[in-house]
């Protein structure tokens, strides 16, 4: 399976079928970055922010997700949990869906704009994770610590830090994303060429956790 950064915390997730996902697209007049023209069978919707919601021309799917429960098309199937964007259940910043999906028999989990402690229901949920995708944000979804602890209870094989917005580098837009970083061997965090990888079932042992960093 094939994952493609297309900024925030979006990314097209493309099965070995062709079949793909889009997650949190966004929307140019209010983040100042361009949306890639780019189609989708499905896309998911985390949290009605401007950053996350908007569905418009090139990334209409077949599907648009954006509740919490089981969802199915052409045999990949995709459950959404619900969790919340504060640690008051929502009262501060509204609901959260994490999205967990499938593909070429690599479990893959998106954690969208989660801003709440990892609780032991959520995580028994979320269950065994090749690849996380998790938000990091000053002072608006995880803080690098409690991001770690994410980490450390859930322990994916690869972790993919979002809300970089980068557009030609490995730079970042909060300091939040290199002390997340910093909390990890060197050599365990691998800064991509582009904005592209690829995935096999077969590449993933469970030995540790990898950071991967995109470049756009």
């Amino acid at each position: 399976m094939k994952i493609e950064w297309l900024g925030f915390s979006s990314y097209r997730l493309i099965e070995s079928t062709g079949l793909s996902i889009i997650t949190d697209p966004y929307k140019l007049e209010k983040t100042g970055v361009e949306f890639p023209q780019v189609t989708a069978d499905a896309v998911t919707i985390s949290h009605k922010q401007f950053d996350a919601s908007v569905v418009k021309n090139g990334v209409n799917g077949k599907l648009i997700i954006e509740t919490p429960g089981f969802h199915e098309l052409d045999g990949v199937r995709l459950s959404g949990f619900l969790s919340y964007r504060d640690s008051d259940k929502g009262k501060e910043r509204g609901r959260n869906i994490v999205y967990k999906v499938r593909m070429d028999g690599v479990e893959i989990c998106h954690l969208g704009d989660i801003g709440e402690d990892l609780s032991p229901m959520l995580a028994e949920l979320i269950g065994m994770t090749n690849i996380l995708f998790i938000p990091l944000g000053a002072g608006n979804t995880l803080d690098p610590k409690t991001a770690k602890e994410y980490v450390d209870m859930l322990m994916p094989d690869v972790v993919i830090p979002m809300q970089s917005t980068n557009r030609g580098g490995h730079r970042f837009d909060n300091n939040s994303m290199g002390e997340f970083i910093d909390m990890f061997d060197e050599s365990d965090v691998e800064y991509l060429g582009s904005n592209v990888v690829e995935y096999d079932r077969a590449d993933f042992d469970g030995d540790k956790t990898k950071v991967l960093i995109f470049k756009r």
